[in-house]
């Protein structure tokens, strides 16, 4: 079977045993969500590129100890991105700022100019909105709302119960709700 076909799970298995294009097709399914997950919890491309390249190279560096019976290669992979990318955020000490730069990259080419400029706008209040979030909440809306990870997928990538998570989404969107309000 080509690696291409072949499963996250076996993937990893040919990974472990030393096979680099192996771990090449996980880097290109998997590659630029990490990369969107850090840029969300971080805020910055430049750092979230470095975030998801040391995680790439810790999964790859750490293929052997793989287990897929306890969790899902994405699930593992996510937590691995998110531990990284939240002490990134503790050791920076400040919240990060979501550039509009970091944001157009997310930008619907398909809408007119007026739909544009509205939607350029809300995306950036709710950014700025998002960067006053702690980065723990911040990784759970990234995970359940960007992502579209279950909850239980979600909880795993974080290391905590899903009523955790449950509990850092609510006062996540509390949060932005006062936030936003007007």
């Amino acid at each position: 079977m080509p690696r291409e076909d072949a499963s996250d799970a076996d993937l990893m298995r040919l990974a472990a045993a030393g096979d680099r294009a192996a771990f090449g097709v996980l880097v290109d399914r998997h590659g630029e969500r990490a990369l969107r997950l850090a840029l969300r919890v971080l805020g910055d491309a430049a750092e979230a590129e470095e975030v998801a390249q040391d995680a790439l190279l810790r999964a790859w560096r750490a293929a052997p100890r793989f287990d897929p019976d306890r969790a899902r290669f994405t699930t593992w992979l996510h937590r691995i991105v998110l531990n990284l990318a939240i002490d990134r955020a503790r050791q920076r000490d400040r919240a990060p700022l979501a550039g509009e730069a970091a944001l157009a990259a997310l930008a619907d080419p398909a809408a007119g100019p007026e739909a544009a400029a509205l939607a350029a706008e809300e995306r950036a209040a709710l950014a700025a909105a998002l960067a006053q979030l702690p980065a723990r909440q911040r990784a759970a809306i990234a995970l359940a709302y960007e992502d579209g990870l279950s909850g239980a997928e979600a909880a795993a990538a974080l290391d905590v119960s899903e009523r955790a998570l449950e509990g850092l989404l609510r006062r996540a969107r509390l949060m932005l709700r006062r936030i936003l309000s007007p």
